[in-house]
């Protein structure tokens, strides 16, 4: 709302920008990201990094939209959860509604895949109860009732966390697999073909040099699909990107294919290999002459259920398949 002015050059040439809806331009918009707050130590500890963190966004926030806000939005240190409402109620005297975004919100538990009893402990004195996380988002689930918060866009890796805080937030709706969102988070293989092209004209390659290099990226990047039925591979955004760049600035292909920030997390891997036939799980995954089906993915688990459940293997493929995407 705040670059309203500034719509045409930042969509121009997306289909948003073709498209717009009745709802363009009318948001405060505030972004947490989980990532940003440590989740070692005590759960008192790891609360005053989040308090701290959220407090930090809501005095940016405030100080961004100043020009549009009637009253001063309060900070309390000590209780992130109040100074989100003062929030709201800054808000609620304007003719805007709040779009909250949150991203890494699985950061705490994807953190106890790497520690052992201790972390569950501190896990359960974050979520389970009244713990800082699970209150936080029963404040975020009220604000929805008509207090300023119009919605809420949450990504994670896995939906660890939001299993064990249902009765905190019970409301989301999952759209991972809807046949809508499939090519949202990443590259169709008309559009990579376009900038192969692109990338080859301005390098001055050889005529065929797009068509190899398109042949190139199909078989390491694409094969990415987020929903059950039937729809096009997409290519993976961020190693795209990296192969793409790295062939225009060197005229080369890169040696290295995997992008370093597509690694996948180590301490995830060691947690399925420590599995019954966790090791075995992983192998199979790599075979590409005899790859893993598995009916449905397992879409909710919590981390008691990580921790004491008997893993199958569809519930190990679920864990490894919503890791390395």
């Amino acid at each position: 709302m705040a670059q309203a002015d500034e719509f045409e050059q930042l969509f121009g040439n997306l289909a948003i920008s073709k498209n717009p809806t009745g709802l363009r331009n009318l948001y405060f918009i505030l972004e947490w990201d989980f990532s940003s707050v440590n989740p070692m130590g005590a759960a008192a500890e790891i609360q005053a990094r989040l308090y701290h963190y959220i407090n930090g966004t809501i005095k940016d926030f405030a100080l961004y939209y100043k020009h549009l806000l009637p009253i001063e939005i309060e900070i309390y240190p000590d209780d992130a959860q109040a100074s989100f409402q003062s929030l709201l109620l800054a808000v609620r005297q304007t003719s805007h509604k709040l779009y909250l975004l949150i991203d890494e919100y699985d950061n705490f538990a994807n953190e106890l895949m790497m520690s052992g009893e201790v972390s569950k402990e501190r896990y359960k004195a974050l979520v389970y109860g009244e713990g800082c996380l699970k209150a936080l988002f029963k404040v975020v689930k009220s604000a929805t009732k008509g207090l300023g918060l119009d919605r809420a866009f949450i990504t994670g890796v896995s939906p660890v966390v939001m299993r064990d805080m249902t009765s905190g937030h019970n409301i989301a709706e999952s759209i991972d697999l809807m046949p809508t969102f499939n090519d949202m988070c990443g590259f169709t293989e008309t559009e990579i073909a376009a900038a192969l092209k692109q990338i080859s004209k301005n390098c001055r390659f050889a005529d065929d040099e797009a068509g190899k290099s398109l042949e190139i990226m199909k078989r390491y990047y694409n094969g990415y699909r987020f929903t059950y039925r039937y729809a096009d591979c997409i290519y993976n955004p961020t190693m795209a990107l990296y192969f793409m760049k790295y062939l225009q600035v060197t005229g080369e292909y890169p040696k290295e294919m995997l992008d370093d920030n597509m690694a996948m997390d180590r301490g995830k891997l060691m947690y399925i290999a420590g599995l019954p036939d966790g090791d075995e799980m992983i192998m199979d995954a790599l075979n590409e002459n005899n790859p893993i089906v598995i009916s449905s993915l397992a879409r909710r688990f919590g981390v008691e259920d990580m921790l004491y459940a008997a893993k199958d293997g569809t519930f190990m493929a679920s864990y490894y398949i919503s890791s390395a995407c």
